[in-house]
């Protein structure tokens, strides 16, 4: 597969952080573009939590103008998530192992593989950030994530296969232009059964854990917005943000 039309690409041997660099690049920008960094020295993921992301891991940013609606913007999440689901298992060469987590993590084994970050850069009018980050190599220790959350895991030393970032990102934006053509035409609903069919835990008892509750119950779907469905006994709860334990 090779690079898709109609998308840059920029390969930095080191930055703060591409979504950072992406903000910076944005306004002289007329389409969408990767920023790929060989090394980052301030990573971030969700909520501003630091990311660990030494030499040899992916960090990556598609940074593309934000010309629709907020809650339309955001389920480019789930764009991001099944093809960077399926490039990962074109350079292993198996999808063995492979799932989605809700709402931007890939699972590898049960354990954290990569993670996936929005942000709106510029407001209305503006630009749409989607970093990428996948441990290529090297995981962090337990100890750095959060009590309860998934275990970190390396592609290297689960699998035995050694990828490159600029591998992966070939993989990834053919893919990405792909499902992204198929968005854009389709709407999310063939974008929502691709990632329903690739999801963890899908019909079993998870936890999702908002800012102001705790809702357990088992895992429905995920709806036409992109809300988490969980059933309880009581009722069923459609949660647009929440963090999610299993």
């Amino acid at each position: 597969m090779g690079w898709p039309d109609g998308y840059g690409r920029r390969v930095l041997a080191e930055v703060d952080s591409t979504n950072a660099e992406a903000a910076r690049l944005a306004p002289g920008l007329a389409g969408p573009e990767w920023i790929l960094a060989l090394r980052q020295s301030a990573a971030r993921g969700r909520r501003g939590r630091a990311w660990v992301n030494p030499e040899g891991n992916f960090a990556a940013t598609l940074v593309m103008p934000a010309r629709e609606a907020p809650d339309r913007l955001a389920l480019r999440s789930f764009v991001a998530a099944v093809s960077l689901h399926d490039a990962l298992a074109r350079v292993i060469g198996s999808d063995a192992g492979l799932a989605l987590k809700w709402p931007n993590d890939v699972l590898l084994h049960g354990g954290k593989l990569a993670g996936i970050l929005l942000e709106s850069l510029g407001g209305p009018g503006g630009h749409l950030a989607i970093g990428i980050g996948v441990n290529l190599v090297a995981a962090p220790d337990r100890g750095q994530v959060e009590p309860g959350a998934v275990a970190p895991v390396a592609l290297w030393p689960e699998t035995g296969v050694r990828v490159t970032p600029e591998a992966l990102l070939m993989a990834l934006a053919g893919g990405y232009a792909g499902f992204e053509a198929q968005f854009t035409t389709y709407g999310f609903d063939p974008i929502r059964t691709a990632w329903l069919a690739r999801a963890a835990r899908l019909g079993e008892v998870v936890t999702a854990r908002t800012a102001r509750e705790e809702i357990t119950g088992t895992f429905e779907t995920v709806d036409a917005g992109g809300n988490l469905v969980l059933k309880t006994p009581q009722a069923r709860h459609a949660i647009a943000a929440a963090d999610v334990f299993f």
